[in-house]
């Protein structure tokens, strides 16, 4: 039988424990806040950020959102950036990406306050986990990388030992989460492929884990998967049904490849549910180790 990872019901069993702690918090004189910064009317982007300030109210964290219009400059993005950077009341908070043509991503990302970096993507926190190869890392992890593996281990899926293709370079995924994969604690074996590699089925035919983030429909398909495969699925697309007109989100990962699989995650209702719980997780422990030293 195959085993569907239900990101959903990990991350409301993740959101119970941080509401708890939120609480916690509180009687100490701690409240932890989330900003968002959200550039521009994107839908899909607009629809991330209300489900992020949903989360909030769920497990007690103050929502505080910025929200600039599609012609607004680096300029008065990183205005902004710096607005939340000294609110007290912002714990960590986030750039919803990607942010309108013509800005400058990686200047307003650098201009983040690493302390308050709630997607862990400042390159100060991603130095940290290049860095430390084993032990805590007392800095804000990538949620998404994250998100898969806790989603991983609360089905007691043990990645060591274990060959995991990782198809996809982007750094909210791909190339991060090679880095959370080959820490000690983990110790699986890593593939690191993308759209460009010659020999992507393989690749994937040998792993004993695909975690596909390309953004590319059906990259993987059933006879890329061998027999009693582990599938993650972080691939979104928006696709049209060409009968109906209607549109639909798509993963990288085809359905038929789930008859070949021992377990694989959903999608929507897998790996997005998890990210977003590791973004309350993120702000949580920051608001921890400033309450308590932890």
């Amino acid at each position: 039988m195959v085993l569907l990872l239900d990101g959903n019901a990990v991350a409301q069993s993740i959101k119970r424990d941080l509401r708890q702690r939120v609480e916690r918090l509180q009687q100490h004189g701690v409240f932890p806040g989330l900003g968002t910064l959200l550039v521009g009317d994107d839908p899909a982007s607009a629809r991330y950020v209300a489900g992020k300030h949903r989360d909030c109210a769920e497990v007690g964290i103050k929502s505080i959102r910025y929200d600039l219009p599609e012609g607004a400059t680096t300029d008065d993005i990183i205005h902004a950036v710096d607005a939340l950077n000294a609110d007290a009341q912002c714990t960590g908070f986030i750039v919803q990406l990607p942010l309108p043509k013509g800005t400058d991503a990686h200047a307003v990302i650098d201009r983040i306050d690493a302390s308050k970096d709630a997607d862990g993507m400042h390159p100060y926190n991603l130095g940290q986990l290049v860095l430390h190869v084993s032990g805590e890392i007392a800095t804000p992890l990538p949620c998404t990388p994250r998100g898969v593996l806790e989603l991983l281990a609360a089905y007691n899926i043990d990645l060591a030992g274990k060959h995991v293709c990782v198809v996809g370079r982007g750094i909210t995924i791909g190339r991060t989460i090679g880095l959370l994969l080959t820490r000690r604690e983990c110790n699986a074996t890593v593939t690191l492929c993308h759209t460009g590699t010659r020999d992507l089925h393989e690749q994937m035919k040998r792993a004993d884990v695909i975690i596909a983030a390309t953004g590319r429909p059906g990259i993987v398909q059933a006879d890329d998967v061998k027999e009693g495969a582990v599938l993650v699925d972080v691939g979104i697309a928006r696709v049209q049904d060409k009968s109906t007109g209607k549109w639909r989100i798509s993963g990288d990962i085809d359905p038929s490849a789930r008859s070949v699989a021992s377990a694989y995650t959903p999608n929507p209702g897998g790996v997005g549910p998890m990210t977003r719980a590791m973004l309350l997780t993120n702000v949580v422990e920051t608001a921890e180790r400033q309450a308590f030293g932890k």
